[in-house]
């Protein structure tokens, strides 16, 4: 398919992390800029941006890999038409097993060139392969790209003809001696699954013969007047250059130009070379943060003769983020780090779903679960996660691939790789407050991480570096360990019972960076076995959420501990601690509905922002529950005073547990809600009051008979690519809209329109509890309105549509 030429004006962070051989012949002015379009009307307009081209759609999937399937002239019509992200094996949500994807495959597609490609050079882009990517093009095999989590880039510039390519991916999902992989025991090694493909997106960029390949922002003095920034430019070219070349970058706000400088450049060998130039007069700049994540554009626009021929875009803010020995200071304020960890992992598609949806997650981590914190555990997640996470005002911790397992001198290499790739696509993120790396609770490797540590200073000396200790590794930390923050995954009962909280250790700033999880805090002996599944124990769901309170309260107590990140957001595909392969540490399920669990951090937040209610129980007498939810069990809320009434009738009025949870925005309400077998009431209703003023009511009924099947989309409308999609989460509830207690019963699905479903179908919400999702995606091409009915097997139909729009983007198929 042929494609016209367009410049996407889209802002890119695109950082690339090798480095292929360049052409040494010296370099005609003429071929520099031909076909870029040059635009002149007004003086300080951009020059023209990197031409990219999308290639998510258009994919052949052809199973298992054959070395007759690299061949250019290969007959591939039996191949299944896809786009990306996407994931090699058809999975549901639960019982995934490595050998449905632990094996090579093969991937191919046609392209044509765009037009005015003559004379640029060319460069075919993955953001993420699982584990290892080989693209061949036209027949010629290039190395291997070793690492599932960061982008691969491969010059095809010698390789490629105007029209009539073909393009073929081996994709090595097998384990394999690569980070986090390596251990002779296998996927049970590491806490995470990670199903095969090319599970992030593909791009194409024609590019001229010198280009800007990378800048860094880096701010200066960020606390004081004379606040500044040093801005790194890495120039690449094929060859010597004969005519007058220079950068100028700029500091935009929309269209404002807040700062600008301009430099000329010698470049008198091929390859990348390296400038600094300083960007001064930032003193009315707004900060970022958590409130006001206010973000700039960074634009560097490389010019030949007073030509501009190539420009490279960034977003990025400023703020200063320190941790110190009485805490972590954002912009000189110190702000207690309150947080949740997150897998990327989603049901049947394994790491595979779109931006839409990465997106998702960084918003109900901060606006519904209101933390200030995620830690990317245990691999840098997607970028398009990162930038949401820039937008909300999400702060980061992000760590190389790794858990617990060291390797041969080779695996070390490569997680070396991995530090570099990681921190120069993400540095221009000022979410990102700490760099993770040390391999998630590994044993204390001295040279390996004085290594890491190194590398991460030499590529960005404005965030610290850390990475997790566990008890072991704590043992020895005053001899064999140095890094920028203690950070510490505490898992202990306190001998009061309930969670405890260690000490920080003397010297350093200190992090909690897990607690919680699985942990079995009533019988510790048993280490790691509480499986939070809303299908499984009532009383244990309901511990839950008062264990993730204590263990935010008792972090708070010291101002020494700089805060606590829990373990963990959402459950995610794992074969160690887990039921059916998915493990259960989460506040939310591997669907995002929140659990019981996730009542604490729904609470934390301002009244006048959103008033809150959440009871930390089932309002049922069932077989589980006959006399109702007990004796002492908590609701969640940011209000002053709960008033509580059974069946209408006044029973009790309830204050906040301050004085066992004093280090918490908003602790927990007790309530007596234990009666007898004879009498069940029907309604509960709870009403919150600021003062004596009423904000918010919630009510609950026992009453099954009234039990309604509903359905809802977390967006009603997608873009017509085939990649958009978004999550349709369906449960049992009763009639005030509460997820009844294990309720069951099969769904069954009917769609029409431009979309298709990504799920199970039929579901039975016997195995999770009353609750699930499926996700809908557009179709390739389309336009229109997709209508889904969801049949639950005794409580009748529902009905949901969202609509399909036309494509919109400057970011041109090819």
């Amino acid at each position: 398919m042929k494609a016209e030429e367009t410049v996407n004006m889209s802002l890119s962070r695109r950082k690339f992390l090798r480095t292929f051989a360049l052409g040494t012949a010296v370099v005609a002015y003429h071929h520099l800029i031909k076909g870029l379009p040059i635009r002149q009307p007004l003086p300080r307009q951009y020059g023209p941006a990197s031409l990219r081209y999308n290639m998510n759609t258009n994919w052949l999937f052809g199973g298992e890999f054959s070395v007759d399937a690299i061949r250019p002239e290969f007959n591939d019509s039996s191949f299944k038409r896809i786009t990306l992200p996407h994931c090699v094996s058809n999975l549901s949500w639960q019982n995934w097993e490595p050998f449905n994807w632990e094996r090579m495959w093969i991937y191919r597609r046609h392209f044509d060139l765009p037009k005015g490609s003559g004379g640029r050079r060319i460069f075919l882009n993955f953001e993420g392969v699982m584990v290892g990517t080989r693209p061949i093009i036209n027949g010629h095999e290039f190395s291997q790209f070793l690492c599932g989590y960061l982008p691969s880039r491969f010059e095809i510039t010698g390789y490629v003809k105007q029209t009539g390519n073909v393009l073929a991916v081996q994709v090595d999902s097998r384990w394999s001696d690569t980070p986090p992989e390596g251990s002779p025991e296998g996927p049970r090694r590491i806490d995470y699954l990670e199903p095969g493909g090319i599970i992030r997106g593909a791009y194409l960029e024609v590019l001229p013969q010198i280009y800007i390949s990378d800048i860094f922002v880096k701010p200066v003095k960020v606390l004081d007047a004379d606040r500044h920034a040093e801005v790194t430019c890495t120039i690449d070219s094929a060859g010597i250059m004969q005519g007058n070349v220079e950068i100028e970058i700029e500091l935009r706000e929309g269209e404002r130009v807040i700062s600008r400088a301009k430099e000329q450049i010698n470049v008198k060998t091929a390859g990348q070379s390296e400038i600094l130039l300083g960007m001064s007069g930032l003193g009315s700049i707004e900060l970022w943060s958590p409130d006001r994540p206010k973000m700039y554009d960074v634009i560097a626009t490389l010019f030949v003769d007073g030509h501009p021929v190539h420009d490279y875009r960034v977003r990025t803010g400023f703020r200063d983020a320190r941790f110190e020995l009485d805490g972590f200071y954002l912009n000189g304020k110190r702000v207690q780090l309150f947080g949740l960890n997150r897998h990327e992992l989603y049901p049947y598609v394994g790491f595979a779903m779109p931006e839409r949806v990465m997106r998702r997650d960084a918003e109900i981590i901060r606006h519904k679960f209101n933390c200030n914190m995620v830690r990317c555990s245990h691999y840098p997640q997607s970028e398009a996660f990162i930038n949401a996470c820039d937008e909300l005002g999400l702060m980061v911790w992000e760590e190389v691939p790794g858990w617990g397992y060291i390797g041969d001198e080779r695996w070390k290499e490569l997680l070396i790789q991995d530090v570099k790739g990681m921190i120069v696509r993400d540095r221009n993120h000022p979410s990102i407050i700490v760099w993770g790396t040390r391999v998630n609770e590994s044993a204390n490797d001295v040279n390996l991480y004085k290594r890491t540590r190194e590398i991460a200073k030499r590529l960005d000396d404005t965030r610290p570096s850390s990475g997790t200790m566990t008890s072991g590794s704590r043992k020895t930390w005053l001899t064999e360990w140095a890094e920028d923050i203690f950070a510490y995954d505490d898992y202990h009962a306190d001998p009061q019972g309930g969670v405890g909280i260690d000490k920080p250790v003397p010297g350093v700033p200190y992090l909690v960076t897990e607690a919680v999880g699985q942990f079995n805090y009533r019988h510790p002996s048993e280490g790691f076995n509480a499986k939070y599944r809303r299908a499984g124990d009532v009383s244990l769901q309901m511990d839950q959420a008062i264990w993730h309170a204590q263990a935010h309260s008792k972090a708070g107590a010291d101002k020494h501990i700089s805060g606590l990140i829990a373990w963990c957001a959402f459950d995610y595909g794992s074969m160690m601690n887990s039921y059916n392969n998915v493990k259960c540490p989460g506040v939310s399920d591997i669907f995002r509905i929140p659990k019981l669990g996730a009542s604490f951090y729904l609470a934390q937040v301002n009244p006048t922002r959103r008033a809150v209610i959440e009871a930390n129980f089932y309002w049922d007498f069932g077989p589980a529950t006959p006399n109702g939810p007990g004796k002492r069990v908590a609701v969640f809320s940011n209000c002053e005073k709960l008033k509580v009434y059974i069946d209408a009738k006044y029973h009790s009025t309830s204050f906040p547990d301050r004085d066992n949870f004093p280090n918490v925005k908003y602790p927990p309400f007790f309530l007596d809600l234990e009666f007898n077998r004879e009498s069940h009431p029907t309604v509960l209703r709870i009403d919150g009051y600021i003062g004596d003023s009423l904000i918010v009511s919630r009510s609950y009924s026992s009453d099954r008979t009234n039990d309604v099947f509903t359905i809802e989309a977390d967006n009603d409308d997608l873009v017509g690519d085939g990649i958009d999609a978004t999550r349709l989460e369906f449960k049992v509830t009763d009639k005030f809209g509460n997820p009844r207690l294990h309720a069951g019963g099969r769904v069954r699905f009917s769609l029409s329109g431009p979309g298709e479903l990504i799920g199970d179908d039929p579901f039975e919400l016997s195995d999770s509890g009353g609750v699930g999702a499926v996700w809908v995606r557009s179709k390739q091409g389309t336009q229109g309105l997709i209508t889904i009915k969801a049949i639950h097997s005794e409580l009748g139909e529902t009905i949901t549509r969202i609509k399909v729009e036309r494509v919109r983007s400057t970011l041109q198929e090819i």
